[in-house]
Parts: structure tokens; sequence; C-alpha cells
């Protein structure tokens, strides 16, 4: 059986930030990992990629939303194209005009931490 897979949109180098916490309790969980950051090459010793159409994998099973509201609503797009089985929008992703357009387009989000979802604490990272 495979691993599952998740693309984290938002991934960061930086250890403090949810967008890596969530890198790294998802790799602990067993997930296989792709960083999304158009910013660097690598975070947590993965490859980062810099666009969701990068990855390397025909179907995710979930996509976890780490961006300001701003910028997550220019990626809805990517994000429906991409056909991932969940889209997580953590705390602070989330905004009336993103959820709004996020139901045009059609997509059944989730709005909760995903790192709590997949049994960890984002303060153990």
């Amino acid at each position: 059986m495979s691993k599952p897979t998740v693309a984290v949109l938002g991934a960061s180098a930086d250890r403090n930030k949810y967008g890596n916490k969530a890198v790294r309790a998802y790799r602990e969980q067993g997930y296989d990992v792709y960083p999304i950051n158009p910013s660097v090459t690598e975070i947590e010793g993965l490859k980062a990629y810099s666009a969701l159409d990068e990855v390397p994998v025909e179907m995710l099973d979930r996509i976890s939303v780490y961006l300001p509201p701003t910028i997550g609503i220019s990626l809805l797009q990517e994000i429906q194209d991409a056909g991932a089985e969940e889209v997580w929008l953590n705390p602070g992703s989330e905004s009336p005009e993103l959820l709004a357009r996020a139901e045009e387009l059609g997509l059944d989000v989730i709005q909760a931490c995903s790192i709590v979802d997949i049994g960890a604490r984002p303060s153990a990272f």
C-alpha cells in the first residue's frame, strides 16, 4: 500500500512557522510530503516545488493551505485543477471572499488545523 500524499501550500523553511511544522508533522505521520514554495528549493530536506502542477504524483490525497487569503484565493483554480481528495484551509488562510470563490469552483474545503487532524500537536514541532 502506498503512503498518503500531501502538498503543503505555503510550506516554509522557518521552523517557527506553521507551514514548516506541517511539513514535519505530515512526514512524521508517514505521508509523502510535497512542500510548495516558489522562493526556496528545499524544506526540511525535501525538494520544494514552485507550484502544485509540478508535484510528481497523479493524485494528491490532501492539499493543506498555509497562505494568507489574499494569496490563497489566487491559487484556488490551481488547487481545483490538482484534484486532491481533501483541501484543508488552516486557521488564518480563509476569508469570506476565498470561501465564496472556493464554493463557486465546487471545492469542498475543510476549515480546521490539518496538523491536529492527523493526530499531532503543532506545539510538538
